[in-house]
């Protein structure tokens, strides 16, 4: 059975199509949980599964939960699937444009923040 799970998943990684997820998890959040913003019971969830991130690091279902909850409060801020796949492409480019100081002068506990000089303190 297990292995039945593995092959399944991975033939789902090779086909993934973001847009065609985001799509469905849309649809499927909005006729479970309902419509509109719930912005104050999304970021209440968030907090929840960081507090379990902070109990183990290592649970990728926990980290997981995060990106789920998180594209659904980015869609339910009344962005289309599209719009929120853009923002993550374009929030990336700038991410990467960005300077950012040497990691390994920085404690491995503490956020590492990028020159706001550079940008004009953008977020």
């Amino acid at each position: 059975m297990a292995a039945e799970a593995q092959l399944r998943a991975e033939s789902a990684i090779e086909g993934f199509d973001l847009l065609s997820h985001l799509r469905w998890q849309i649809a499927w959040s909005e006729r479970t949980f309902g419509p509109g913003s719930r912005a104050k019971g999304v970021v209440a969830h968030i907090r929840k599964e960081l507090a379990e991130i902070e109990a183990d690091p290592s649970d990728l279902e926990e980290w997981i939960d995060v990106v789920i909850l998180s594209l659904d409060g980015a869609w339910r801020s009344g962005a289309s699937a599209e719009q929120v796949i853009a923002a993550l492409v374009a929030k990336q480019s700038k991410n990467e444009r960005r300077t950012w100081p040497d990691w390994r002068a920085s404690s491995p506990d503490d956020a590492i923040e990028h020159d706001r000089s550079h940008d004009g303190a953008a977020a």
